[in-house]
């Protein structure tokens, strides 16, 4: 299916929470501007169809389950997993060779539901490893969804510019006005991009001050947001009074997080987010405090200037509005700039294999 907009294809987008799909439900969701159904097989396996009938055009997400298989809520035809019509009830019965809707790939993990819509065959191995969202205790991790009203790409540029903190945010994540004038330091490895802050400060930073040895106390930070393709964004962040220790996520009091953006189309986009942390694990009531109030840190505070954002600038070329660009800005510009490169490569691959396919014209006599 063609799309109004770019977007990277052949890779692995986020669809849902694993615990949006539960049951015997048909959940429906656009992704790419594409309509899917997304619901459980009988054991648990996730499936994923194309959103429409191919007879009268209906959601099947508006049908009913038969076992593992969906059934048009118009005129009874039914689906099954791999998206082939297995009954017609009209007529002799006979099903039309062209009755199928196109199933998408689908990999569970991590808490979410991940999705392949590209017309290449699906590569578990580009989907990254984010294997520490798994290791601990289960009330040590926590997710939650929003859909905002904004461009994907700049949620993007929200994550790998993290100077906003000290000019958007609360006392709680402050960091007294350290970030701001830091240049960050910029990583490229493996088509990966990295960004780092290291800073100490007093007090640290509210959401680590209570867990380290002397609360109040200068405390070492780093905040490190890495960036893969299509829009996977890993933040490790923590703090320790640890002279000697190491800034990472094994040696500080720290979190781990994953946000993860899916478009839905060019106004709107499916914001999945993940963190794990290292201290305080079994705490139920905290975790879900935690996610709470991170939840609401986007939403009410960088969430309205991205809506804003969006609006104001009238378009998803970023670059053709001459944007100001200063120190802060050097992380999501490469990531912006390299992903506009994948995507050019991939659509150019595509034509070239489109005409490669084009019977050559006879010449005229």
């Amino acid at each position: 299916m063609e799309t109004k907009h770019k977007y990277l294809m052949n890779t692995w987008y986020v669809a849902a929470l694993s615990t949006e799909v539960e049951g015997e439900t048909l959940f429906k969701r656009t992704l790419l501007e594409t309509p899917v159904v997304l619901y459980r097989k009988a054991d648990g396996t996730p499936v994923a169809l194309y959103d429409r009938c191919p007879h009268r055009f209906v959601p099947l997400s508006m049908g009913k389950r038969d076992g593992d298989s969906v059934v048009c809520p118009y005129h009874g035809l039914t689906f099954d997993c791999s998206g082939k019509c297995t009954r017609n009830p009209h007529g002799n019965q006979k099903i039309p060779a062209a009755a199928q809707v196109k199933s998408y790939p689908l990999i569970e993990r991590h808490g979410f539901i991940w999705i392949w819509m590209g017309d290449q065959p699906a590569d578990e191995s580009a989907l990254p490893d984010f294997g520490t969202l798994d290791i601990g205790h289960d009330n040590g991790i926590a997710h939650t969804y929003m859909k905002w009203p904004c461009y994907y790409e700049l949620i993007t540029d929200n994550v790998m510019d993290l100077s906003h903190v000290d000019h958007v945010h609360g006392e709680i994540i402050t960091t007294r006005g350290q970030l701001s004038p830091m240049i960050p330091k910029l990583e490229e490895n493996n088509g990966q991009v990295a960004v780092q802050w290291n800073w100490s400060q007093t007090p640290p930073m509210l959401i680590f001050n209570d867990f380290l040895p002397e609360p109040g106390v200068e405390a070492r930070h780093f905040v490190r947001v890495t960036w893969s393709a299509p829009t996977n964004l890993q933040l490790t962040i923590g703090a320790t009074q640890d002279d000697n220790a190491p800034l990472d996520y094994g040696h500080t009091v720290g979190q781990y997080d994953l946000h993860a953006c899916t478009p839905e189309d060019a106004d709107n986009t499916h914001y999945f987010f993940a963190t794990r942390r290292n201290h305080i694990e079994e705490d139920a009531d905290f975790n879900k405090m935690k996610i709470e109030a991170m939840h609401g840190a986007f939403a009410n505070e960088d969430g309205p200037i991205l809506t804003e954002v969006h609006k104001n600038m009238g378009t998803t070329d970023f670059f053709a509005l001459s944007p100001v660009l200063i120190s802060s800005d050097l992380g999501p510009v490469r990531v912006r700039r390299l992903l506009a490169q994948m995507i050019d490569a991939e659509q150019k691959a595509k034509a070239e294999k489109a005409e490669a396919k084009t019977p050559a014209l006879a010449p005229a006599h």
